[in-house]
């Protein structure tokens, strides 16, 4: 079978892979979300643990009063959260592709090179992972939303974090590539999904800083280091890997303080567009699963809300 022959397949694949997407997304409208958690919190979990498929979400939580960056492990029953230390997220070969050929995807590098992307949408045998801000002292305590920066990327390739926006244009959250630090934010009580993406095989390091108001006008911040591991090698190695922030003496920071109320009423940026949810199947389509060799329901965001009362007014 030739290249062409191969890649037409691919894209067959893909067409037929999209129309069974689609009546799963008008069902995941539906259903409960993955990070929601009933009152009952449980303590952290221990030990180290790699996880390459299903439902993770990273996210702040108060750990016995104490603000902190952890790792919300949906695959265990009942969930677990974790310290971001313990955990290697594994992102396996069944999630490598090729880059596609619409010039909207070529800050992911050439048509054709290959490119390990963890994307918005579940796909069986891929490691899933999402943000949220729904652990219930953070959505009944934060004051309108958690400030999230990336503040060091380390790594043997490129790594960027973007969304399915409108019209099927990405929406860049996080661009290693760029200066940093940089930041977005996730609402309060929100769950959030995007396509995490890697341009070569080995440990990444991704340095991050979580930080928000709490309605009594206390400010609380954590930074910790999120730990990926692409590709063929043994995921383990990157338990022992150091990021930049962490090869100092100062161990991982979770700070609480008490400061006046801040006049400025300006949010930060939760810019990720209205259309999101009816561009995820547009952008689907085009990031085709090219399986030659190789072989949500999130909790409608702002973003999703907007983009369904928009599809309700046409």
């Amino acid at each position: 079978m030739n290249t062409t022959t191969m890649r037409t397949g691919a894209r067959a694949s893909a067409l037929a892979l999209l129309v069974a997407w689609t009546p799963a997304l008008s069902a995941a409208a539906e259903s409960p979300a993955p990070g929601a958690e009933a009152e009952a919190v449980p303590d952290t979990g221990t030990g180290r643990t790699v996880i390459a498929d299903g439902h993770v979400d990273i996210g702040p939580r108060f750990d016995h009063g104490r603000w902190t960056v952890q790792i919300r492990d949906d695959t265990t029953k009942p969930a677990t959260w974790r310290e971001t230390a313990d955990v290697v997220l594994h992102v396996k070969d069944t999630a490598k592709i090729e880059v596609p050929e619409s010039k909207e995807f070529g800050f992911l590098g050439t048509p054709g090179d290959p490119v390990w992307l963890l994307p918005q949408v579940q796909q069986a045998g891929v490691l899933w992972p999402g943000w949220n801000s729904q652990e219930p002292k953070v959505a009944a305590s934060v004051d309108r939303e958690v400030n999230w920066q990336l503040t060091s990327v380390k790594g043997p390739g490129d790594f960027v974090l973007f969304l399915n926006g409108s019209f099927g244009t990405p929406k860049m959250l996080f661009d290693g590539r760029k200066e940093l630090p940089q930041e977005t934010g996730i609402e309060v009580n929100s769950h959030v999904h995007g396509n995490w993406a890697f341009t070569e095989p080995g440990t990444y390091l991704l340095d991050v800083r979580m930080s928000a108001k709490t309605k009594d006008g206390k400010s609380h911040r954590s930074e910790r280091t999120l730990r990926f591991s692409v590709g063929p090698q043994d995921p383990r190695r990157a338990f022992v890997a150091k990021s930049p922030a962490e090869k100092g003496t100062t161990p991982p920071i979770d700070a609480d303080t008490a400061e006046p109320p801040d006049t400025n009423d300006s949010a930060a940026p939760l810019w990720w567009g209205a259309g999101a949810a009816a561009a995820v199947v547009a952008v689907a389509a085009t990031l085709t699963w090219r399986r030659g060799r190789n072989r949500g329901r999130t909790a409608p965001s702002r973003a999703e809300n907007a983009a369904r009362k928009e599809g309700e007014g046409q």
